[in-house]
C-alpha cells in the first residue's frame, strides 16, 4: 500500500489524522505504518456513531450441563472414543496468549510470569505440563497453536525457544497472531500511540478462529487432519487441555462445541453461565444474571443457572468454518488508551478515555446449534491467575497447584 491508497483508505471512515506526522518519519517507519493502516479494520469505528449500545439479549432459559455423576458412569466410554480421535490426529489446541502481564505488575507476556515460590515456574510452562499429561497417556504429540498478540509476539516466541518449549516437540507448536483492532476516543477517531503507530489492542478471545484464517493457520489444521480445537485461555493453570474423557463426551453427544464448566462457588459468582438464548446455545455473562435468573430451579430443585464457564472449549472445524464469515457482535468497550497529543507527547490517561472493540468466544457459540456443558471438579481445574492477590490470584493458584500436587 503506498501513501495515497493509505490516505483514501483513512478519508473513508474520517480518520485522515492518522498520516498527519508522515513526513517526520523514516522510510522504514513509513512502511511500517502504511503496512498498518492496510491491515486495520476501520470499519468498527463507525459502530461509535450510535454510542456505547450493546444488543439486547434474547430470551434466556437454561441448558442442562453434564455433571460429575454421569461423566463418571461413562468414565470409560468417553475415555475409549477420546483416546480414539486423538491418536487419529483429529484434535488440536489452541492457546489464547496475547494478553500482558499488567495486572500483576509485569511487563512481559502474562505467559512468562513466575509463579514459584522456591523454583521458577512459569504459567507458560504449567500449561505445556499439563499438555504433556495427555501427550504420555495418549502417546501422541498433540498440535498446539499459540496466539499470540503484536504486543507479545516477539517476546513470546523469543521465551519458548530460550526454554527449549518446556519439553514439547517444537515441529507440533504453531505461533500466530491475534487480529488487532484500533483503539478510540469518544467519536470513533483513532488514538496515535507513537507518530508512525495506531493505538490497538487485540479484538477479543472471539477473534482467534479468523486470525488463524489469515495467518494461514487453516491450512495446517487441514493437512493434519484435525477436526476438533480445543480452545483455552492463558491465566488457568490447573486446567486440563485435550482432555480424552472431554473431548469423547463431545464427539459421542455429537456437539458442535463442549464447554468446561464448574459449578458455581456462590450464587452471585462473577463468571459467565452456559444457558440458552432464544433457544440457542449461549452464555450469559455475570452482570446480566438478573435476582429471577440467580433464583430459578430446575426440575430437581437446583438452581438453573449454576454452572460457570473456565473458557475452555472444544470446537468442530467444520462447524468453525461454516460460521466464520457470518457477522458476529461488536462488543465496546471503555478503556485507558495511551495515545499522543496535539503536541505529541505521549499521554497515559488515569481514567477512561476511549473505546477499544472486541469479539467474543461467547457470540461464536451462539452461532452453533448445540452444545455441551461438561462439568469439571473446580478444585482440580479451575486456578486462574487474574491478579496478583486477593481472589482469582496468584496466591489462590499456587495454593491450589500445592493442593494437585505441584512442587512451586
Amino acid at each position: 500500500m503506498n501513501y495515497n491508497e493509505a490516505l483514501e483508505k483513512l478519508s473513508k471512515c474520517g480518520q485522515e489524522h492518522a498520516l498527519k506526522y508522515y513526513d517526520e518519519l523514516s522510510d522504514s517507519e513509513k512502511l511500517e505504518l502504511l503496512a498498518q493502516i492496510e491491515a486495520t479494520d476501520f470499519s468498527v469505528t463507525l459502530t461509535c456513531q450510535n454510542g456505547k449500545e450493546e444488543s439486547k439479549k434474547g430470551e434466556i432459559s437454561p441448558l442442562a450441563a453434564m455433571q460429575l455423576d454421569e461423566i463418571e458412569s461413562r468414565r470409560d466410554e468417553f475415555k475409549t472414543a477420546g483416546v480414539e480421535a486423538i491418536k487419529a490426529g483429529k484434535v488440536g489446541a489452541v492457546l489464547l496468549a496475547g494478553g500482558m502481564g499488567t495486572r500483576l505488575g509485569s511487563d512481559n507476556p502474562k505467559g512468562m510470569y513466575n509463579i514459584g515460590i522456591t523454583k521458577d515456574v512459569y504459567i507458560f510452562e504449567r500449561i505445556i505440563s499439563n499438555l504433556l499429561d495427555v501427550v504420555r497417556e495418549t502417546s501422541t504429540w498433540i498440535h498446539l497453536f499459540i496466539m499470540t498478540s503484536d504486543k507479545n509476539h516477539e517476546a513470546t516466541t523469543k521465551f519458548f525457544d530460550e526454554k527449549n518449549y518446556f519439553g514439547y516437540n517444537k515441529e507440533y507448536i504453531t505461533f500466530f497472531m491475534q487480529e488487532m483492532a484500533p483503539a478510540t476516543d469518544y467519536n470513533g477517531k483513532v488514538y496515535m500511540e507513537e507518530k508512525g503507530k495506531i493505538a490497538t489492542s487485540p479484538n477479543g478471545n472471539g477473534g482467534w478462529f479468523i486470525s488463524m484464517a489469515k495467518w494461514g493457520v487453516l491450512d495446517i489444521i487441514k493437512k493434519a487432519g484435525i477436526e476438533w480445537l480445543n480452545i483455552f485461555a492463558v491465566d488457568n493453570v490447573l486446567q486440563r487441555i485435550a482432555d480424552p474423557v472431554f473431548v469423547g463426551a463431545t464427539i459421542i453427544n455429537n456437539a458442535a462445541v463442549g464447554s468446561k464448566v464448574v459449578r458455581k462457588a456462590a450464587r452471585d459468582e462473577k463468571v459467565g453461565v452456559m444457558c440458552l438464548e432464544d433457544g440457542r446455545p449461549s452464555i450469559v455473562e455475570y452482570y446480566e444474571l438478573t435476582d429471577e435468573l440467580m433464583d430459578a430451579k430446575d426440575a430437581n430443585g437446583d438452581p438453573a443457572y449454576n454452572f460457570g464457564v473456565i473458557l475452555n472449549y472444544l470446537f468442530r472445524v467444520a462447524d468453525l468454518e461454516e460460521i466464520m464469515n457470518k457477522n458476529m457482535p461488536l462488543h465496546i468497550v471503555e478503556k485507558k488508551i495511551p495515545y499522543i497529543d496535539e503536541n505529541a507527547n505521549l499521554v497515559k490517561p488515569e481514567s477512561p478515555n476511549g473505546y477499544k472493540f472486541e469479539t467474543l468466544v461467547l457470540d461464536m457459540i451462539h452461532l452453533l446449534d448445540s452444545c455441551l456443558p461438561f462439568e469439571v471438579v473446580r478444585n482440580r481445574e479451575f486456578a486462574p491467575i487474574k491478579n496478583k492477590t486477593g481472589v482469582d490470584s496468584v496466591e489462590t493458584a499456587r495454593e491450589l497447584l500445592k493442593e494437585n500436587g505441584v512442587e512451586l
